[in-house]
C-alpha cells in the first residue's frame, strides 16, 4: 500500500471500523510490525530505490517516511473507528521516523536474550529520547533466545525504568511467565513490576511535560546536567523525568555498582529512603560512588528537591488503579525544600485537548519555612469530569525524607477554612523520615500543611 497517498491512508483508517474488523472491540488496539518497505531477498533489503509511488516519487525520497505514514494511518482509523472520535488509540510500531512520536509507541525490534543487548538497550533508547521519540522500549527478556532467572531479573528490573515496558519473545523460545523460573526468581520479577505500576501517576506526568514542553521522559544525564562534563560521555544510567536516576545491572554476578551522582543535588535511595553519603553539594561536577546492587536491587535514587507521586494498591491492571490514592514522596534538598507536579485527565479520552478537562497540582515543600507540603492546583476546565470527580482523587499518605527534627505538629489547612486540623504524623530519628497518614485531602483542592 502506497500510505504517502492521502487517499490510501484513509481507505487504510476505515478498515479499523468494527464493521469490518471482525472480532474487534474498543479495547482491542494495534501492533503494526515489520512496517518496513522491506524486501528480504533484495540486494539492498529494501524496495528498489526507483520505484515510483502514486506521485511518481521515488522509493529513495520516501523511504524513512512510510512506516510512520503506515502508524499514523492506523492510529487515525483507531480514533475514527468510534462515533465521536474520542478515544484515545494506542499503536506500537516497528518502523518509525521524526514525527512517529505523535501518533504512537515505539520497540527497538528484535533483540537477543544475551547481556550485551541488555546492556545496549538503555544507549538504544536514550539516542530515541534525544530525537523526541519518548514512548520507546526493548522487549524484555530479548526477543530471540531463553534467558536464564538472573538476566530475566535483571531485564525486568530495567525494563520497569524504561517509557514502553513489555516482554516479547520468538514463537519458539521458552515459555517467560514469572512463574517459570521458581518462587523465589517470581518474587524478584513481581517486585519489580510493583515498582513499575506504583509510579504510573509519575510517568503519566513526566510523558504529559514531554507533551507539553519536549523535554523527553528518559533523560541522558547531560540533559539535565547540562554544565556537568564529566556526565557528557555517560550513557549506562539516565534519568525519568528530572527527578529519578536508574543504573540498571547489566553483567552477571553483580553485587556492587558505580553510580555518577550530580553533586549539584542530594540524592536518596528510593528502596531505603535514605541519603546517599559521599555526595558533596557542588554545581556542575559529579561523584562516582559504588553502590550495593545485588539480585535483589536495581540502583534507583530519587534527586532532593523534588516530590514524587506513587499509588500503592496492589491491583490486576491499572484501569483497577485509576481511582487509587496518591502517596507523595517528598525529598528534602540541601536547602530544606522540595517541588513536584501531578497531572491528572480521565487517562482514555482527547477531553485534556478538547475542552481543557485536566487538573495539575504544584505540590511544594520549605521545611525552614515551616511549610511541610503545599498544593496549588491550576484547572484546566471549572466544569469538567475531573473536578467534579476531585474526591477520587485522594492524598492518603506523605512522606518526607531528610526531615532533620520532628516538628512539634503539623496542621492542615485547607483554602475554605481559615483555621487548621491536627494531623497524626511519625518520624524516625534514625532515618530521618516522617510520615503524615490520611491527611484527608485531594490531590485536586489548594491546601497546605504547616
Amino acid at each position: 500500500l502506497d500510505f504517502t497517498d492521502e487517499r490510501v491512508r484513509t481507505w487504510w483508517a476505515r478498515q479499523f471500523s468494527y464493521d469490518k474488523y471482525k472480532g474487534s472491540t474498543p479495547d482491542l488496539f494495534t501492533w503494526n510490525d515489520m512496517n518496513e518497505p522491506s524486501v528480504f531477498n533484495g540486494p539492498e533489503v529494501s524496495m528498489q530505490k526507483d520505484l515510483l509511488n502514486l506521485a511518481g516519487c521515488e522509493h529513495r525520497e520516501w523511504h524513512n517516511l512510510y512506516g510512520m505514514l503506515f502508524h499514523r494511518s492506523t492510529g487515525e482509523g483507531l480514533v475514527r473507528r468510534n462515533d465521536d472520535g474520542n478515544v484515545r488509540p494506542f499503536v506500537l510500531s516497528r518502523s518509525f521516523f521524526a514525527g512517529s512520536q505523535r501518533y504512537g509507541a515505539i520497540w527497538t525490534g528484535d533483540n537477543e536474550s544475551k547481556w550485551s543487548h541488555l546492556a545496549i538497550a538503555a544507549p538504544m533508547l536514550l539516542g530515541l529520547n534525544v530525537a523526541a521519540l519518548s514512548f520507546v522500549g526493548a522487549d524484555v527478556g530479548g526477543f530471540f533466545g531463553n534467558p536464564d532467572a538472573e538476566l530475566m531479573t535483571r531485564w525486568m528490573q530495567a525494563g520497569a525504568y524504561q517509557p514502553f515496558f513489555r516482554g516479547h519473545a520468538h514463537h519458539d523460545s521458552k515459555r517467560r511467565e514469572p512463574w517459570m523460573f521458581g518462587d523465589e526468581t517470581m518474587v524478584r520479577l513481581r517486585r519489580a513490576a510493583m515498582a513499575r505500576y506504583a509510579l504510573l501517576p509519575q510517568w503519566y506526568t513526566v510523558f504529559w511535560e514531554a507533551g507539553v514542553t519536549g523535554m523527553p521522559v528518559m533523560r541522558t544525564m547531560w540533559m539535565q546536567y547540562p554544565k556537568t562534563q564529566s556526565l557528557f560521555s555517560v550513557d549506562d544510567q539516565y534519568l525519568i523525568g528530572s527527578d529519578l536516576l536508574v543504573k540498571p545491572v547489566v553483567g552477571p554476578g553483580i553485587t556492587s555498582t558505580v553510580v555518577q551522582f550530580p553533586a549539584a543535588d542530594c540524592w536518596y535511595d528510593v528502596d531505603t529512603m535514605q541519603r546517599m553519603a559521599g555526595v558533596p553539594s557542588e554545581p556542575n561536577s559529579s561523584v562516582a560512588v559504588t553502590v550495593a546492587s545485588d539480585i535483589d536491587k536495581i540502583p534507583v535514587y530519587q534527586r532532593g528537591g523534588s516530590i514524587v507521586t506513587r499509588k500503592l494498591r496492589l491491583r490486576r491492571s491499572s484501569h483497577l488503579m485509576a481511582m487509587d490514592p496518591y502517596t507523595l514522596y517528598v525529598a528534602l534538598g540541601d536547602d530544606g525544600k522540595a517541588a513536584g507536579d501531578l497531572y491528572m485527565d480521565d487517562e482514555v479520552t482527547f477531553a485534556h485537548e478538547r475542552e481543557r478537562d485536566y487538573v495539575v497540582a504544584s505540590f511544594s515543600s520549605s521545611w525552614g519555612d515551616g511549610v511541610a507540603v503545599q498544593n496549588s492546583v491550576r484547572v484546566g476546565n471549572a466544569d469538567g469530569e475531573v473536578l467534579e470527580h476531585a474526591g477520587d482523587r485522594v492524598v492518603e499518605r506523605i512522606v518526607v525524607m531528610g526531615v532533620e527534627r520532628a516538628p512539634g505538629g503539623l496542621s492542615l489547612f485547607r483554602r475554605t477554612s481559615s483555621s487548621g486540623s491536627p494531623l497524626e504524623f511519625q518520624f524516625d530519628s534514625l532515618t530521618k523520615v516522617l510520615v503524615v497518614r490520611k491527611p484527608e485531602v485531594t490531590a485536586c483542592e489548594d491546601f497546605h500543611i504547616q
